[in-house]
C-alpha cells in the first residue's frame, strides 16, 4: 500500500513539458479548479466554494515546496474562510433572505486598508527573519491582500474584486519568477475574470438600487 501511494504521488508531481513549459498533473488540476472557482464567483454561484477549497488545498502543497511559505499559509486560511463563506452565502436571515452584494462604507475602506498594511509588515518581518523565502516582500504583500479579499468575498462586499485584481497581477510575476508558468497563466485569467466580475457585481448593485427606488415611488 505505501508503494502504491508513492507511485500515485509521483504521477501527480513528476514534471513534464507541455507547450514548451514544465508543469505537473497536480498543478494543472489545481489551475482548472481555480479557474472554475473564480468563474462561479463572477456569477455569484455557491460552487465557488467547493472548487475553491480543492484549489487552495493543492496550492498549500505547491507553495510550500516552492518555499512560498506565506502563500502556503494563506491557502490554509482560504480553506477555513471558504467553509465560512459557503455557510454565510447559504444561510438566511429572519426575513428568509440570503446575504446580498453590498459596498463597504468609507470607514470600512480605511479599516481594511489599515489591516492590509499591518499584515504586510508583520508577514514581511516573519518571512525575512524566520524563513528562506526567495521573495519575502512580494509573498507578504499578496498574502496580506488576499487575507482581506477572501474575508470580503465571504461577506459579499464588491470591493473584494479590486483586491483580487491587485493581488493577481502581482502573483503573475511571482509565479513566472518561480518557473510555475501555468500557475502564472492561471492568475492572468483570474485577473481578466475579476475585472468582469467587478463589472457584473456592480451591475447587480445598481439594478437592485433602481428596483428599490421604483418600489419607494409606488
Amino acid at each position: 500500500m505505501p508503494g502504491d501511494v508513492d507511485k500515485f504521488r509521483d504521477v501527480l508531481t513528476d514534471p513534464f513539458v507541455i507547450l514548451g513549459t514544465q508543469t505537473t498533473i497536480l498543478e494543472l488540476f489545481a489551475v482548472a479548479c481555480g479557474l472554475a472557482s473564480v468563474w462561479f464567483m463572477k456569477q455569484e454561484r455557491i460552487l465557488v466554494y467547493p472548487f475553491g477549497i480543492i484549489n487552495v488545498l493543492i496550492y498549500v502543497y505547491i507553495c510550500f515546496t516552492s518555499r512560498l511559505y506565506a502563500y502556503a499559509g494563506i491557502n490554509v486560511y482560504y480553506a477555513v474562510i471558504s467553509a465560512y463563506g459557503w455557510y454565510n452565502w447559504l444561510r438566511k436571515n429572519q426575513k428568509d433572505e440570503r446575504i446580498r452584494i453590498t459596498r463597504l462604507p468609507g470607514w470600512g475602506l480605511l479599516f481594511y486598508a489599515g489591516c492590509i498594511t499591518v499584515f504586510f509588515f508583520l508577514l514581511r518581518f516573519l518571512l525575512d527573519r524566520f524563513t528562506d523565502s526567495e521573495i519575502p516582500t512580494w509573498d507578504a504583500l499578496t498574502t496580506a491582500i488576499y487575507v482581506i479579499a477572501m474575508w470580503l468575498l465571504a461577506r459579499k462586499k464588491i470591493e473584494h474584486w479590486i483586491l483580487w485584481i491587485i493581488g493577481d497581477i502581482i502573483s503573475i510575476g511571482m509565479f513566472i519568477w518561480l518557473n510555475l508558468y501555468f500557475s502564472s497563466f492561471q492568475f492572468l485569467v483570474f485577473t481578466v475574470i475579476a475585472i468582469f466580475g467587478f463589472v457584473e457585481w456592480r451591475r447587480k448593485i445598481e439594478g437592485r438600487r433602481t428596483k428599490d427606488e421604483r418600489r419607494k415611488m409606488k
